[in-house]
């Protein structure tokens, strides 16, 4: 009985230190936005010794997770060709998020816009 008391105790401990640090690596200024939005994501890109941000635009086709782990997809078309990155919400490669469009959707995930070309894939705006 007295083990278990004390293993119990150790993994409480534990616990403690991961919630810890999970609440020091939280943002605390993110936007609100939402599937279907239209956003700017500025991104941090090292290439060797040098670091510039690099900006990706497009719309939030899907949000996973939560707390720490939480990721959002972004969806935009490039010279025809669909491209789709996720980004972590809480990452430091993540400068800033801009939100520029809001839109009516509904659906918690938009992977049919991948079937969609022109105004096919479009989503409505939010008045």
């Amino acid at each position: 009985m007295l083990c278990t008391n004390i293993r119990s105790m150790k993994e409480a401990v534990k616990m403690e230190k991961i919630q810890a640090f999970v609440s020091e690596q939280l943002k605390t200024e993110l936007p609100k936005f939402g599937i279907g939005d239209g956003v700017k994501v500025y991104v941090k890109i090292v290439e060797g010794e040098k670091e510039r941000i690099q900006m990706f635009e497009g719309t939030v086709i899907a949000k996973h997770g939560g707390g720490i782990s939480e990721t959002f997809t972004v969806r935009r078309v490039s010279y025809g060709v669909g491209v789709e990155k996720t980004f972590p919400l809480h990452s430091p490669n993540v400068d800033k998020i801009v939100v520029f469009r809001e839109a009516k959707v509904r659906r918690a995930k938009l992977y049919y816009l991948r079937s969609r070309v022109g105004k096919a894939a479009k989503v409505k705006e939010k008045i």
